[in-house]
C-alpha cells in the first residue's frame, strides 16, 4: 500500500461509518463500463460539498490492489452488479490530490514536486524496470506497460487547483497543462482516468486543454446526476432518520 500508488481504503472506510453516508456506489457500475473504451477519460466538475472527494475515495478503495475492500461494499448497491468481483481490487491505481501537492511544494514547481513523489513509489514497486535516468512520469509508465502489459487507473482530485490558487502564475499553469497532456494523450498505459474539480475543462491560454476528457457538469451530467450530492428523496430519508423537519432544515 502506498500514498499515491495503490493507496489503501481508509478514506472510504471512514465515509461508510459516518451517520449521513448515502450509497453512491452506482458510480462504480458506470466507471466499470468505461474501462479501456473511448470514453475512459472522465472529469466531474461540481461546486464544493457535492461529494466529489468521497466518490474518488470510493473508487480508490474499489480499484486499488493495495487493499482488500470487499467488506466495505457489503450491502451497497454495487454488490449486486455482476461485474463487482471482476474489478474489485484488481488494478494499479495512481491517486493524486492536486491541492495537497500545490501546498506541499511551498513555492517549488508543483508539477515537478508531484512527479518526484510518484516516481519514488513507482521505483519501490517497479524499480528493476526503470533506468536511473528515467525521471519523467509518463516515460516511466510507458516502460512499465511495455515490460509488463500492466495499465493504470488514475484518480485525480482538485485537478483545477493550479488555476484557482496560482491565477497569476501563467508559467506554472502552462507547465501543469503540458504535464497532464503528456500524461494522458495517446497513452496506452491508461485503463481509466477520473478527475474532479470546480472549474470546467476548457481552453486555457493558447492550449487546447484536455479535449480527450468527457465533462460531467452540473448542467450536463449524463448518467451521473443521481450519483453526486443528495437527491430530494435522500434528503427526506436523512431528515426522517435524524428526526429533523424537512422544511425547517
Amino acid at each position: 500500500m502506498g500514498i499515491y500508488l495503490n493507496p489503501g481504503n481508509r478514506g472510504f472506510w471512514q465515509a461508510v461509518r459516518s451517520k449521513i453516508y448515502v450509497d453512491k456506489s452506482g458510480l462504480i457500475s458506470y466507471t466499470n463500463q468505461l474501462i479501456n473504451t473511448e470514453e475512459q477519460f472522465l472529469c466531474v466538475s461540481r461546486p464544493r460539498r457535492f461529494g466529489k472527494s468521497m466518490a474518488l475515495k470510493m473508487l480508490a478503495a474499489y480499484y486499488s490492489r493495495g487493499c482488500d475492500s470487499s467488506h466495505l461494499f457489503k450491502g451497497l448497491n454495487i454488490e449486486n452488479d455482476p461485474a463487482f468481483r471482476e474489478h474489485l481490487n484488481q488494478y494499479d491505481v495512481i491517486c493524486l490530490n492536486m491541492q495537497q501537492f500545490f501546498i506541499r511544494a511551498q513555492g517549488q514547481d508543483p508539477t515537478r514536486y508531484l512527479e518526484q513523489a510518484v516516481m519514488e513509489e513507482l521505483r519501490e514497486e517497479y524499480g528493476e524496470l526503470l533506468p536511473e535516468r528515467t525521471t519523467v512520469l509518463a516515460e516511466a509508465l510507458e516502460r512499465i506497460y511495455a515490460k509488463t502489459d500492466k495499465q493504470f487507473i488514475f484518480l485525480i482530485d482538485e485537478w483545477d487547483c493550479v488555476f484557482r490558487l496560482a491565477k497569476e502564475r501563467k508559467e506554472v499553469q502552462r507547465e501543469y497543462m503540458d504535464f497532464l497532456r503528456g500524461l494522458f494523450k495517446g497513452a496506452e498505459y491508461v485503463d481509466l482516468a477520473y478527475m474532479t474539480g470546480i472549474l470546467p475543462i476548457k481552453k486555457y491560454g493558447e492550449h487546447s486543454a484536455l479535449n480527450i476528457f468527457q465533462e460531467y457538469s452540473m448542467i450536463d451530467s449524463a448518467g451521473l446526476t443521481s450519483l453526486f450530492g443528495f437527491t430530494q428523496e435522500e434528503v427526506l430519508s436523512l431528515c426522517a432518520k435524524g428526526k429533523v423537519d424537512f422544511q425547517d432544515m
